[in-house]
């Protein structure tokens, strides 16, 4: 089946212009229309209000009609509803979290290497008689586009089985009883669904050239908003990417990501079923509690709102 990219997010906050003015500095453009972009994925969030943090839908790309008609026969045939359906468009709600995720026709995304020299390493100079790009960078940082969300379910299996079983995203890895990566794409996962006591969206994820455009972007966003750091820099075990993790005013986490693993073959690729304690971190300072239990969630558990950040 034809899956090939994670289209767009779109998230509910209480307050639009403060999150949107967040993600602004973050390093997406502001559209007219509502919209926020990044450089090579183009319109990938929106922002519209709701009484708490959350995520109300993901869309996701597909080559064509074919692709349609096959995910929606999966969806019948494992008793989800399609609430629309056209040759370049099929929608399903997602019964556990209630995220409406949607395929659409759409052209795959073709990204240009940067030409710039690369690292120097013991025994392999690549960049003879020259400073390093990183350092000689100015400007704010840009996602180049939209990586992965996490949603938090109450019921982990559940929303896996609608991903995989009625979408067709593949699974990457998991950890045991907790969590599952999945993709729809040659990145390692474009969606991650843990187990959690309430419902809830826990992070965005973006991608950015290196470890350098990770370290520029997140101590520009911490300049004169210290309160936004959450956790970083590091490197994630499973998945394999530098991260460095933002709380934006809503207490959405996002994360600037780089040099994530990508499975091409799938032939190739063997999925790992792993323990807590592999699950999120090959280097780097322990997570807080805050973001593995967000401070927010008994808010969420109540119907309550407490924003943070």
């Amino acid at each position: 089946m034809g899956l090939h990219n994670l289209n767009s997010l779109t998230v509910g906050v209480p307050e639009v212009e403060a999150v949107r003015g967040y993600y602004e500095d973050f390093g997406l453009t502001g559209e007219d229309d509502g919209w926020l972009s990044t450089t090579d994925g183009g319109r990938q969030l929106r922002l519209v209000p709701a009484p708490h943090r959350q995520l109300l839908r993901i869309e996701i790309g597909v080559d064509d009609f074919d692709d349609i008609g096959r995910i929606a026969g999966r969806l019948r045939r494992f008793d989800f509803a399609v609430s629309q359906m056209t040759d370049e468009v099929v929608t399903a709600v997602e019964p556990v979290t209630g995220v409406q995720v949607t395929a659409k026709v759409t052209r795959r995304l073709i990204q240009r290497p940067a030409l710039e020299a690369g690292y120097n390493q013991p025994g392999l100079v690549r960049r003879p008689e020259a400073r390093a790009p990183g350092i000689l960078r100015e400007g704010a940082v840009r996602p180049r586009r939209l990586g992965h969300v996490v949603i938090g379910s109450t019921d982990q299996a559940a929303s896996r089985h609608f991903f995989t079983d009625g979408f067709g995203l593949k699974v990457s890895d998991e950890v045991r009883d907790a969590a599952a990566f999945l993709r729809c794409s040659t990145d390692h996962h474009n969606v991650l669904v843990t187990r959690a006591p309430v419902n809830y969206l826990h992070h965005t994820s973006w991608q950015v050239e290196d470890v350098d455009e990770i370290g520029r972007g997140a101590m520009a966003m911490l300049q004169d908003h210290p309160e936004r750091h959450a956790w970083g820099l590091g490197r994630h075990f499973i998945g394999s990417n530098f991260f460095w993790y933002l709380r934006d005013p809503a207490g959405t986490f996002s994360e600037y990501y780089s040099d994530l693993d990508c499975i091409i073959d799938d032939s190739l690729w063997s999925p790992g079923v792993w323990e807590d304690d592999k699950a999120l971190l090959s280097w780097g300072p322990p997570p807080p509690p805050s973001f593995v239990n967000p401070e927010d969630l008994a808010a969420h558990m109540t119907g309550a709102h407490s924003a943070t950040g």
